[in-house]
């Protein structure tokens, strides 16, 4: 899930409000009074991911939601803005010119929030852990270029690369690099369970049911040794099994944010009619939806059904008849709110096309139709997942040049059965690790890209990604990222399909929405609180 340098849009400059103007009852969040956040997203454990809380295997937003919070790491990204600043650390930087050594010095009295001293022992610790362990999510990618980590003292810390790169910073903010008590956790296995012990601006308390996390109690840290102040001593997030049941707890005031999980129909109810009680806030969002083709599988071994699948995709059906206007169609694995972006897929092969695409096949020497089937998960995603496929087969169909089945599994099945390349076809989403266009491409598009897809372009992993990375002004990468871009959109090993908006919903008397979510879309908790009289 998300780079550095280039620009994007700042959150709380977007944000537009709308208060809402009927029906509702006022409510407290919680019996104590602490801000509730609500969310449909699943944090469970499986037999093929048993630590969803361990920094070592979590890699989706809602893990990385909880982890944020309860760890720190040696850097982070500010209240706005993209440069990340130091964290744990008091300062880092690089100390070579090619970007390849990365020095830190951690702050001074640093602790864990169970009372044991947090030391550069720990950093090390943490970095080659993620690295040792190499789990399947695919989240040991982010620290993949770390050679050698070296603690010359207590508060010092080495990082040495093994190539330049100037994201490095960046990626130091996610919770893949954070900071784990060595003592607690063990070297080369996982953590498995709910349980969290970090040095974060919150503790964390767990309720779970039937192996998935029902809430998790955020009390603020008094060990915690940072610049962060939290603005409220004690929240919530509570998990809901559906979008229903989670606006009404926040139209009768069970809940005070909601921030994912809301259909088009609910966002678009609460935009015209409105709650009373309830704003709405909207962004342009950085979440983006796309489908994975196993180029290995011999449905799609050929590039030119890839090709003729781009032709016949009709994206503005797809948000105009499933996401409503929560979505807007798009032409790059990279959003359209990241400088670098450029509109590849529009490029080549222009509004939809059935006879361009029956050209492509026929060139080819494919016979039609072609049978395939496209994969999605049922539960991760929201429901209209489910009609977004449908929708995808309908227009596939139509053509006459396809034969195509869906299939819908749930996610603890089907993201380790797209790891296996199960599926000749699937649907994924992916939110930024970091605020760079690095993020929508290196993890799709190296040896060990996290999807584990069997695709490569030379060019790309060996020239055109390397080259980005040594650009510090990340503007000067601009170039060679349009190129990857193009490379991808003449391949089709992904096609991109949306990018969705981001909505906060609130109720009166909760201040900090606007800085609720940082430049990745990750959450910042703690900029959440109460007015006076909220």
């Amino acid at each position: 899930m998300n780079r550095k340098s280039l620009v994007l849009p700042v959150l709380a400059g977007l944000m537009t409000s709308t208060l809402a103007a009927c029906g509702g009852t006022d409510g407290a969040g919680s019996d104590d009074g602490a801000i509730v956040v609500g969310s449909t997203d699943r944090i469970e454990a499986s037999k093929a991911a048993t630590a969803p809380l361990d920094p070592a295997q979590a890699y989706d937003f809602a893990s990385w939601s909880v982890l944020h919070s309860t760890f720190q790491t040696l850097m982070r990204l500010p209240r706005s803005g993209t440069d990340p600043i130091p964290d744990a650390a008091e300062q880092c930087g690089f100390r070579d010119r090619q970007s390849e050594q990365y020095r830190c010095k951690l702050r001074k009295g640093l602790k864990f929030s169970n009372g044991h001293d947090l030391t550069s022992a720990d950093v090390k610790f943490s970095l080659e852990r993620v690295l040792r362990i190499k789990d399947q999510s695919g989240v040991w990618s982010l620290l993949a270029n770390v050679d050698k980590v070296e603690t010359p003292n207590d508060r010092e810390v080495v990082i040495h690369l093994a190539s330049p790169d100037a994201t490095f910073p960046s990626k130091l903010t996610t919770p893949a690099a954070a900071i784990l008590d060595s003592e607690v956790y063990k070297k080369d296995a996982v953590r498995k369970g709910f349980d969290i012990v970090g040095s974060g601006p919150y503790t964390a308390k767990t309720e779970v049911q039937n192996n998935r996390l029902t809430k998790v109690v955020f009390t603020k840290n008094s060990e915690y040794q940072g610049d962060i102040q939290p603005r409220s001593d004690k929240l919530e997030m509570r998990f809901f099994d559906d979008a229903k049941t989670m606006e009404k707890a926040l139209t009768k005031g069970d809940i005070d944010v909601v921030n994912r999980g809301f259909s088009p129909e609910q966002i678009e109810r609460m935009d015209t009619t409105g709650i009373k009680g309830i704003q709405l806030q909207e962004t342009s969002g950085q979440g983006i939806r796309y489908l994975v083709f196993d180029t290995s599988a011999p449905v799609v071994k050929n590039k030119a059904v890839r090709q003729a699948i781009a032709h016949i995709v009709d994206r503005q059906a797809l948000v105009r008849d499933v996401y409503k206007r929560t979505a807007e169609p798009l032409y790059s694995m990279v959003p359209n709110n990241i400088s670098s972006h450029t509109n590849s897929f529009h490029n080549e092969y222009g509004d939809p096309d059935v006879s361009a695409a029956r050209d492509v096949l026929q060139q080819a020497g494919i016979d039609t139709p072609v049978q395939l089937t496209l994969t999605y998960t049922t539960d991760h995603y929201g429901p209209e997942t489910a009609q977004e496929f449908k929708k995808l087969q309908a227009q596939l169909n139509a053509s006459g040049l396809f034969s195509v089945r869906i299939k819908g599994l749930k996610w603890t099945e089907f993201r380790p059965g797209a790891v296996k390349r199960e599926y000749a076809v699937f649907g994924m989403g992916w939110l930024p690790d970091f605020p760079d266009a690095d993020t929508y491409v290196a993890p799709f598009l190296t040896k060990d890209n996290w999807l584990n897809s069997p695709y490569h372009n030379k060019t790309i992993e060996d020239e055109l990604i390397p080259r980005t990375r040594q650009e510090a002004q990340r503007a000067l990468a601009v170039k060679d990222l349009q190129k990857i871009q193009n490379l991808v959109a003449g391949d089709v090993p992904y096609l991109p399909l949306w990018q969705g908006k981001q909505y906060v919903a609130a109720r009166d008397g909760v201040v900090g929405t606007e800085y609720l979510l940082d430049a990745s879309s990750m959450l910042q908790l703690w900029e959440l609180g109460r007015t006076s009289d909220g």
